[in-house]
């Protein structure tokens, strides 16, 4: 429990981080009509894969 202490003050922003960028990137995959692949699969990846996949779909996967 003491170990959790000590890294809440690192984990507390990371965790923000990762659900703000994961909303901006899910309210702008539903809000757009075309994407780079299939919307179920940037759901997936942004869903799934932390903080990388939002990341990724909002670089490679938004189609302009």
């Amino acid at each position: 429990m003491e170990t959790l202490n000590e890294l809440l003050p690192f984990l507390i922003p990371v965790i923000l981080l990762q659900i703000a960028l994961m909303v901006v990137a899910l309210v702008d995959l539903v809000r757009r009509e075309r994407t780079r692949g299939p919307k179920w699969v940037w759901v997936l990846v942004v869903v799934l894969v932390n903080l990388i996949g939002p990341v990724l779909y909002l670089l490679f996967g938004r189609e302009e």
